[in-house]
């Protein structure tokens, strides 16, 4: 259930996209048009929403109007057979004219009222001359020659488009989208003049990522999932694939505060990110979301979320905190089949296997005989004994977890079946059990966690590192 806590949150925060303040009054006149009903929509990170609906008045004219203020952004006009076009709110009051024909509402538009819009159709119109140039040549040349000679050609001239429509509309919010998903120049060079190594190229594009991107406004939410939801997503699911937590931590951290300003963008971070490490089947990157809420939702920095909400995570990352690889696995006592009570501290070996699972549970009926025969290959050469807990110790139950072990075979001298009903400690709390198979690898000289989140595979891919450490 704690798993999907915040995506729940998540689904709220397009609902943010207005503010109780001036109002709007957008008119959108299309001639030749019959719909009886056009939509207004927005952006909103990687999904699109409608926010409003206007009525045709019989000669193509369409007024959206409302008492709330539009918040910043890329919105779009559509109907029921797909046609569309986007138009920017952005520094001007939401208070103008659209009109266009309907044989192409994008290249006929026309603006009254609005400089950003102005730019932006002018803009978008001389893109469309090239595009169109393209898809002709495309049709007219063979594919081979396309690629070589006219695509890399037209690539180009887009490119100038867009650095020349930058410098001469610095500060409207068609120059600052096309800007944001730009990497930034990486130096070759030391200011000492020294060549940088790739490492130190590496280091500093991560630093300076976001650099083009205003995060600190909130209108970069409201775009196309491109330019900022995928943005985000590269980083960190690309740039940072393999990073420790330790250098995750401070990069996600600068991301977050650099968009403070921006409530939205801020917001919508600080809750992605923390779902995205909660739900992350990487098992040193628990550490990453323990720090995000104890970071964030501990310290007060989590608006427009129940208390109890918040309550529940920090307490959730609190109890993480205690159970993160590195750290010293809690002492259990339990009972074994035959009544024998068993300390996971005085475990026989060099490590532990720790496991809660129950054969009620479908995934366990076919992780933990996998697990067991990986178990069983390497139990004596590096000296691994097992530590595995019945989760649901109830008469009907219990005979089935015997039954388990005897249809699979699990006899191995070292690997102890416990009984969960009896235990020093309530283990569910301080394991923070809710779902299962859980498996942990413990180390036996100091009692900490090696490994977890453990499969079969997994398992045996740090056995055999242990095996070569050992050799």
């Amino acid at each position: 259930m704690k798993k999907n806590l915040l995506f729940i949150l998540l689904l709220t925060v397009p609902m943010l996209a207005f503010g109780a303040k001036k109002g709007y009054k957008i008119t959108f006149r299309v001639d030749g048009n019959s719909d009886s009903l056009i939509y207004m929509g927005y952006y909103h990170a990687q999904n699109r929403y409608f926010c409003d609906s206007a009525v045709n008045n019989g000669k193509g004219k369409f007024v959206f109007e409302g008492d709330k203020e539009l918040s910043p952004g890329l919105y779009y006009f559509t109907n029921n057979h797909d046609r569309f076009v986007e138009f920017v709110v952005y520094h001007e009051p939401p208070r103008f004219t659209l009109h266009t024909d309907n044989e192409n509402w994008m290249l006929r538009m026309t603006v009254k009222d609005s400089r950003e819009n102005e730019l932006f159709f002018n803009f978008k119109r001389a893109e469309e001359v090239y595009y169109q140039e393209m898809d002709e040549a495309s049709h007219n040349v063979d594919s081979a020659t396309f690629r070589s000679e006219y695509l890399p050609r037209y690539i180009h001239v887009l490119d100038s488009l867009r650095m020349s429509f930058i410098d001469k509309n610095p500060d409207c919010m068609l120059s600052r989208m096309m800007l944001a998903t730009k990497d930034p120049d990486v130096p070759k060079e030391h200011p000492d003049g020294t060549p940088l190594e790739n490492r130190e190229r590496y280091d500093w594009l991560m630093a300076h990522f976001f650099d083009n991107m205003p995060l600190d406004d909130d209108f970069i939410i409201r775009t196309p999932k491109t330019i900022f939801y995928d943005r985000v997503m590269e980083y960190i699911n690309k740039r940072m694939n393999g990073m420790p937590p330790e250098m995750i931590c401070p990069l996600l951290d600068t991301l977050i505060d650099r968009a403070e300003p921006a409530h939205e963008v801020y917001r919508w971070l600080i809750l992605n990110l923390t779902q995205h490490y909660l739900t992350s089947r990487i098992m040193v990157y628990d550490e990453v979301y323990v720090h995000l809420v104890l970071r964030y939702f501990a310290a007060g920095k989590v608006t427009g979320v129940e208390p109890s909400l918040i309550d529940e995570q920090v307490e959730q990352a609190t109890r993480w905190e205690r159970l993160l690889v590195g750290k010293e696995a809690p002492e259990l006592i339990l009972f074994d089949t035959l009544r024998r009570a068993a300390s996971l501290y005085h475990m026989p070996g060099r490590y532990t296997l720790l496991l809660f699972w129950s054969p009620t549970c479908g995934h366990c009926r076919d992780i933990i005989p996998a697990v067991y025969n990986v178990y069983e290959r390497y139990a004596d050469s590096l000296e691994v004994s097992a530590f595995a807990i019945l989760t649901e110790p109830d008469d009907g139950t219990i005979a089935k977890w015997k039954k388990f072990l005897a249809d699979h075979h699990m006899t191995h001298p070292h690997w102890i079946n416990l009984n969960g009903g009896e235990a020093n400690v309530d283990w569910r709390q301080v394991y923070d059990i809710q779902t299962t198979p859980q498996i942990y690898l413990v180390d036996n000289k100091d009692h900490k966690f090696l490994a977890k989140k453990l499969n079969a595979s997994i398992l045996e891919n740090i056995f055999k590192v242990l095996m070569e450490k050992k050799e």
